[in-house]
């Protein structure tokens, strides 16, 4: 059974009204994370401790609490998210995490999937943005400024699933054909189902958090992005809901085009609502952008457009991802735990310290988060990056070329390690030595 210390002087953040609250010691759970957690986790941690100092003096700080997950919480209490680490989630209410190993077509449900369901973390907030000096393969990927409400509760990511050739999977083949009078499956054995739930009441709070932040932040656009010409009862059902809410909770009026607007008094402003087919939004975003700002989609959709974004202005390296609910919010890196490349001190750090910030943001501590930003910013503009972000777009050439021509090991081998010029290469640890130099 595992006891998690209380930090000495620390205090829990609290939810009041709508409101968070933080006192000015606050108790900040953290998990270090599998594979390359042992690497980008301590220097997140060092940077934020950095910029509070930087920003209060010692007016603030946070007392973090390590708590445990994954393969280290199996190596201790042969489970995978124990119970403890849970209840130090739910109590303290904000925490930040290194990446969670998750498996590919058998074994252990998704660490990450479990820890949102049981802290009822409906959206998966990513925001994504272009640093200048990131190599990119878009002409412009300045154009590329958005952030993804991403309701992450329901959908296909629900585990709601049957293996083929299950008695569960047969009972649900059966049950569907007795209802419909007829069979709907091209092969009916070796057939694995999966349940799709999308609810009015969670499809409407996710939209209704984003719409929120699209008013606050005075965004000019806020798309809805569905597969609704397809999935009716579902993809269609949230397009629907998210209108209904519109002209229901913010008095939304309909414009000749089909779009929505909502008008802010207190900042006189106006925010276009509109929807997009998810296959024609996944084009919309390589041809046109900068059409979009704020986007509210189901799950799947979610996952897709958020790492399609990230690739856009520089890869998952760099983008930052937090799990929101009513009063909870845990913090990730977004990206997988690359094992092999773990304690080698020598993957980027940028999308935990990416999302250290969205944390300090979202605890109120705006200086601390500015700095961390500027610190970002900075390090990349001067080309202080990591391997993955010195890359010239690794490997361009050679598959333009690929039908012309072999090419020698030697010239793949060159074209793969090619940098952008006048880059120095830095560690994960020396990355976070740059940011906290230019803060």
């Amino acid at each position: 059974m595992l006891k998690y210390t209380r930090p000495e002087g620390g205090e829990e953040i609290s939810f009041k009204n709508g409101v968070v609250s933080t006192p000015d010691y606050p108790i900040i759970p953290y998990i270090i994370g599998d594979g390359i957690g042992i690497d980008v986790t301590p220097v997140m941690k060092r940077v934020l401790d950095y910029a509070v100092k930087k920003a209060y003096d010692d007016k603030k700080e946070i007392k973090w609490l390590e708590i445990l997950a994954g393969k280290q919480a199996f190596d201790m209490t042969k489970q995978l998210l124990p119970r403890e680490t849970l209840d130090a989630l739910k109590k303290y209410r904000v925490s930040i995490k290194g990446p969670l190993t998750t498996p590919i077509g058998s074994g252990h449900k998704s660490l990450n999937v479990l820890i949102r369901q049981n802290l009822d973390l409906y959206a998966c907030v990513r925001p994504i943005r272009y640093f200048p000096g990131t190599s990119s393969p878009m002409v412009d990927s300045s154009l590329t400024d958005m952030i993804v409400f991403r309701e992450n509760t329901e959908d296909l990511y629900s585990g709601i699933e049957w293996q083929a050739n299950t008695d569960g999977a047969k009972k649900i083949i059966e049950f569907i054909k007795q209802e419909l009078k007829s069979s709907p499956f091209r092969f009916e054995e070796n057939c694995g189902i999966g349940i799709k739930p999308v609810s009015k009441e969670g499809s409407e709070r996710l939209i209704k958090m984003a719409i929120s932040y699209a008013l606050k932040e005075k965004k000019d656009f806020l798309t809805i992005v569905h597969k609704g010409n397809i999935m009716k009862y579902t993809e269609g059902a949230f397009r629907d809901w998210a209108f209904s809410l519109v002209k229901s909770a913010f008095n939304g009026v309909e414009n000749n085009d089909g779009t929505y607007s909502i008008f802010s008094n207190e900042s006189d402003h106006e925010l276009i609502i509109k929807d997009c087919i998810a296959d024609n939004f996944l084009q919309e975003i390589i041809l046109s952008p900068e059409q979009h700002e704020v986007i509210a989609t189901l799950n799947l959709n979610g996952d897709y457009i958020s790492d399609a974004l990230a690739a856009q202005v520089g890869g998952i390296g760099i983008a930052p991802g937090g799990n929101i609910g009513d009063g909870i919010a845990v913090f990730e890196a977004t990206h997988g735990s690359a094992e092999s490349f773990a304690g080698k001190n020598r993957v980027n750090p940028g999308s935990i310290i990416l999302s250290g910030e969205m944390l300090l943001r979202y605890i109120g501590w705006h200086e601390a988060a500015d700095l961390v930003l500027n610190g970002v910013k900075s390090a990349i503009q001067k080309k202080q990056l990591t391997f993955d972000l010195a890359r010239a777009r690794a490997g361009k050439r050679i598959i333009r070329t690929k039908s012309k021509h072999k090419h020698t090991e030697q010239e793949v081998k060159e074209e793969f390690t090619r940098l952008v010029p006048g880059a120095t290469l830095v560690t994960t640890s020396g990355f976070g030595d740059a940011v906290i130099n230019n803060m």
